[in-house]
């Protein structure tokens, strides 16, 4: 079993308090129709948990299989300076059928940040190392397809549906808790 090589930092996309029980990390790209089938997976998780769920996002844009994937990935972290990261994660899946350019600008015109500013980073490559670095460190913890889970630090093998994934984080709470009573 595959364990997470670079831990969760404040330079990741969180969303979960940061004491929680569970960490869940996803390796994903924007394109990959498999990440679009656990987007909706993973917010059932997050809302059947709770404040016991921590949920991570890094960018793995399969580059040669997508497209769109990098520029996507870009986007996103555009809208993460100006703290909308996760808006714009939700908008990219929801609107996984049709990633370009256009679509770029009317997302980013949807959660009311610069477009101008928006071409200019994707066209300067403002995010590309940020991107790379996320993909540099799913390459270290041995992903190699998207979506990858990592449960509290441990690749998750299993299928991505949701009574497999919930199994699995309940595995995983259970056994923190138990390490916290020892």
């Amino acid at each position: 079993m595959s364990m997470l090589k670079v831990p969760v930092s404040s330079a990741d996309h969180v969303q979960g308090p940061d004491d929680a029980v569970v960490t869940l990390l996803e390796y994903g790209d924007y394109q990959c129709p498999y990440c679009r089938m656990a987007y909706p997976v993973v917010k059932r998780l997050q809302k059947h948990f709770g404040g016991r769920l921590r949920f991570v996002f890094r960018n793995f844009p399969l580059r040669e299989m997508h497209p769109h994937a990098q520029a996507a990935a870009e986007t996103a972290e555009f809208a993460a300076a100006h703290g909308k990261f996760w808006e714009m994660h939700d908008l990219l899946y929801e609107n996984q059928e049709r990633l370009g350019g256009d679509v770029f600008l009317e997302l980013a015109d949807a959660l009311e940040l610069p477009r101008t500013a928006l071409t200019q980073a994707l066209e300067g490559g403002q995010f590309t190392a940020r991107v790379r670095a996320d993909f540099a460190s799913g390459v270290r913890s041995g992903v190699n397809g998207t979506p990858t889970f990592f449960i509290n630090g441990l690749r998750h093998d299993g299928p991505n549906e949701f009574a497999e994934l919930l199994e699995a984080v309940d595995e995983a709470a259970e056994w923190a808790q138990k390490a916290a009573t020892d």
